[in-house]
């Protein structure tokens, strides 16, 4: 090669610049989605990092310094019955609470999803609560749960013809009973909203088929309603069931935990834990075992939905 058309070429690299067409077509896109993942590093991965090292230390505020226990604060988590306690009425509040959700919001979608009079007033009416903040509903239900003056007693007591009078907050069992009665109140208009979505989205020609073969109500709700609703059902359920697992605001104002410790949540717990008692290392350790949960349960319900879409 002389030395012209070596000069040629090096001037006519430097017009197109140093990229070829190729990587500048490879590298544009990251150039537009680096200050997302930069924000994403700053205020999600880099505090994951720094509560999983801080997770290995005893750091409390009454101590000086942060001494190394490796996985100290996961040993004794393990057998922390206060834990274990937490994990028990998280697991019962998601089970129960999210499943009578779904239940209702499927049979409230159903009905409504045919057409009537007023059913946009029935609708909207159905919606408010889950537009009302949780802790505003818990401190709401808090009075309407109260023993002395609360009008649920009254209410209870005019069916029955005689004065009732029950502390729903001061026991486990009733606590627990007004916790998901609360929660399902709020929760169940989401449920709704997504499966009357769904059902109206369905194809009416294949449920006209049915009626014309004779298929009766019970036959269409069971083989063709519910298998074709699968992937919203299970979006709802991924949706709703994660949001319950952090379930914090409304038993914050409605027991605070109480009676005793009993009916905490997970999240309570780390609240409690890491900001009343400020034993911040066993805290960071309770959250991040919330955090491998949360993975695990994440990974499992992709993996239900990516079979149910294919």
């Amino acid at each position: 090669m002389d030395r012209d058309t070596y000069a040629s070429r090096e001037i006519t690299q430097l017009k197109k610049g140093w990229l070829s067409y190729k990587q500048k077509k490879r590298i544009t896109p990251w150039l537009f989605v680096a200050p997302c993942i930069l924000i994403i590093l700053l205020v999600t991965i880099f505090p994951t990092i720094y509560s999983f090292g801080l997770s290995l230390t005893k750091w409390e505020i009454s101590l000086p310094d942060r001494p190394f226990i490796g996985l100290g604060n996961y040993t004794a988590l393990i057998r922390d019955a206060r834990f274990r306690n937490s994990i028990l009425i998280t697991a019962v509040l998601v089970v129960v609470g999210v499943g009578v959700e779904m239940l209702l919001g499927f049979g409230l979608g159903q009905i409504l999803s045919v057409k009537m009079k007023g059913k946009r007033i029935i609708v909207a009416a159905l919606l408010l609560p889950v537009m009302v903040m949780p802790i505003v509903v818990g401190y709401t239900w808090r009075l309407l749960w109260d023993a002395m003056y609360g009008p649920i007693n009254q209410i209870i007591g005019w069916i029955i013809g005689r004065p009732f009078q029950i502390a729903w907050l001061a026991k486990t069992p009733t606590a627990i009973f007004a916790i998901l009665v609360t929660e399902i109140w709020q929760w169940t208009p989401f449920m709704f909203l997504v499966f009357l979505s769904g059902i109206v989205s369905l194809d009416t020609e294949i449920f006209e088929a049915a009626d014309i073969d004779g298929a009766s109500s019970w036959e269409k709700l069971r083989f063709m309603t519910i298998p074709l609703l699968r992937p919203i059902i299970i979006v709802a359920l991924l949706i709703r069931g994660l949001d319950a697992l952090k379930f914090f605001d409304v038993i914050f104002a409605l027991t605070g935990g109480a009676p005793g410790n009993s009916t905490e949540t997970i999240s309570f717990y780390i609240y409690k834990t890491g900001y009343q008692f400020f034993r911040l290392g066993y805290g960071a350790a309770a959250s991040f075992i919330l955090l491998i949960a949360l993975i695990i349960i994440i990974t499992y319900l992709l993996k239900i939905f990516k079979t149910v879409t294919e």
